[in-house]
């Protein structure tokens, strides 16, 4: 066999290894990390159990449907997953996007009589889409998306969403329902309830325990996997003091086995509200995995590979609304839980979906005795590790604009509701960065004694001027959105300064003049030196004297009064004007 023929044999085994990370782990597996694989798998599915079941009915579908989707998306990330530890499933800040998308849909539409199965159908059918725009925005490489939410705006977000989420299990903590738009109402709600004698004291007594002793765990025993203590304490009192008698309500018997595997897919009556819900979920699902990989990925000194993140998150959506699961994301404290536990490949992942699969093969009665408040306390503290109140008191003291865009990113979501939040919270982002575009910084230069080259005269307001000699820095692109701005600042600056004579835009920043700034730029060379003073430009990139060469600028200003620095073109100013430096008043 020819050399060419066997390199042409083993280029798809390649590139099967490079879009299949997990074929390659495979290959390349070591027998002496079964050991600490097995033991780490075992921990997480203890908290994969519960969660998955709390974070499900935080979307406002079965309990089962939690289990059916731990199973399937981190069967599909262990083969299309780029990371050795990253953990997938359900996750507290995916609930309530879930519901306020097939919510809706349910009330639109025919089938209020069979609401839980069409629910089903309905995330699933969402899960679909979801994974479909990941795996398109991770083969596009289109992964800055997730920058679409600033770390203002997703701070805000998530202390928003953290506090919808734990005013909303309220009523399911205390053991009795209450329902309402929008978090103000839902407190209304919740308040008007217990007032009016429906909180069942039983119920309260074992969901605000549960809350208690996990957080407690928690604190003093961080190796524990405290979600499993509370959990199973919880439900040992429900079984051994039969408290079911009493009002509370539990998980009940779950189905056998597993579903038969179907393909979802949406109707065209439904598809656009789907598609925005979808494209939402992708977004902060995006945003939140390539946090946590690079956070995970440089901690095990690995290098993180973001398409493909986005490709194997997509991969698992898609597997997981084919077992009649619902949206996923990567979560950091399952996948510390796992790295805590001595992980070293996926296949702790692959043992933790193993283990639920057993569970509902042989052990579906377990779970029955489950109460429903204590779902809700682990949905609490899950929204609870949601909070970010340090990060905002940053904000408050480092820089005040963004605190407030944090804060109005929170209301956002308190006031307008999940989805609507999340969209604001893109919204703000997207405006932060024109405003920083529209309205950057911009000053005067002037020569500091003592200090090499020119300098803020903000930060040094005794710096030097050369009479006559105004330099001026426009720390941003000169486009369409600024090109007014910048032209009316120039034109006030040379009215509060009638003896200007050379007007030196400091160039360096201005990485780019469009059509419409240079149009602005002509007719202020024009309108200066009908006052006498010259337009003129110092240290401007060489792609953007292209350009603005191609605009026919330069042969207007004329290619003189461009300088490759502003020592030159200070230089070319003496020499004519004879002038020296004299401090600023």
């Amino acid at each position: 066999m020819t050399t060419e023929s066997r390199s042409t044999k083993a280029a798809p085994s390649s590139a099967v290894r490079r879009w299949l990370p997990g074929v390659d782990l495979a290959i390349t597996y070591r027998r002496q990390w079964l050991g600490r694989d097995l033991a780490a798998g075992l921990v997480l599915s203890a908290i994969l159990i519960p969660q998955g079941m709390a974070y499900a009915e935080l979307a406002g579908l079965p309990a089962i449907t939690g289990l059916y989707t731990s199973i399937a998306c981190m069967l599909a990330y262990a083969l299309f997953g780029p990371s050795r530890v990253l953990v997938l499933g359900p996750d507290s800040a995916l609930g309530p996007m879930i519901a306020a998308t097939v919510t809706p849909l349910l009330l639109a539409s025919a089938f209020a009589g069979v609401e839980a199965s069409r629910r089903v159908a309905l995330a699933s059918q969402l899960a679909l889409l979801t994974g479909i725009f990941l795996v398109i925005i991770g083969v596009a490489k289109l992964g800055f998306i997730a920058d679409l939410l600033s770390r203002p705006t997703q701070i805000g977000y998530l202390n928003g969403l953290a506090l919808t989420i734990m005013v909303s299990q309220l009523p399911k903590l205390l053991g009795f329902t209450a329902s309402a738009d929008g978090i103000f109402a839902q407190l209304a709600a919740t308040w008007h309830a217990i007032v009016a004698g429906r909180m069942n004291t039983t119920a309260a007594l074992i969901g605000v325990g549960t809350l208690v002793v996990i957080l407690v765990v928690q604190r003093l025993w961080r190796a524990a996997p405290a979600v499993l203590v509370g959990v199973l304490g919880a439900t040992l009192a429900v079984s051994l003091a039969d408290l079911t008698q009493s009002g509370v309500r539990t998980v009940g018997v779950l189905p056998h086995g597993l579903p038969s595997v179907s393909l979802a897919l949406p109707s065209w009556s439904n598809f656009a509200e789907l598609a925005l819900g979808a494209l939402a979920i992708s977004v902060v699902s995006l945003a939140d995995a390539m946090t946590t990989t690079t956070t995970f990925a440089v901690r095990r000194h690995e290098q993180p590979r973001s398409n493909q993140e986005s490709i194997a998150i997509g991969a698992a959506n898609i597997a997981a609304s084919l077992f009649h699961g619902f949206p996923i994301s990567t979560s950091a404290a399952r996948t510390a839980v796992a790295e805590r536990a001595g992980a070293r490949t996926q296949l702790t992942s692959v043992i933790g979906a193993v283990v639920i699969v057993l569970l509902l093969a042989f052990g579906n009665t377990l779970l029955r005795d489950v109460p429903q408040p204590a779902l809700a306390a682990v949905v609490i503290v899950a929204a609870i590790s949601l909070v970010d109140i340090a990060s905002m008191r940053q904000f408050w003291h480092e820089r005040r604009s963004e605190f407030y865009l944090a804060l109005a990113a929170l209301f956002g979501v308190a006031v307008f509701g999940v989805l609507a939040g999340i969209g604001i919270a893109v919204v703000l982002s997207i405006l932060n960065v024109f405003r920083h575009a529209w309205w950057p910084h911009q000053t005067e230069l002037g020569r500091v004694p003592g200090m090499t080259g020119l300098h803020d005269v903000e930060t040094y307001p005794h710096a030097e001027r050369l009479p006559g000699l105004f330099v001026y820095r426009f720390d941003a692109p000169l486009m369409f959105a600024n090109s007014r701005n910048f032209g009316t600042t120039v034109r006030e600056l040379a009215e509060a300064h009638p003896e200007i004579e050379w007007f030196v835009l400091a160039s360096e920043p201005i990485t780019d003049v469009d059509t419409t700034a240079a149009a602005m730029l002509r007719e202020l060379a024009d309108w200066l030196e009908a006052r006498h003073s010259t337009l003129v430009f110092a240290e401007m990139k060489d792609r953007v004297r292209d350009k603005v060469q191609h605009y026919g600028l330069v042969a207007r200003v004329g290619p003189e009064r461009f300088f490759p620095t502003i020592d030159d073109a200070i230089a070319a100013y003496q020499a004519e004007s004879g002038r020296d430096w004299r401090a600023l008043e």
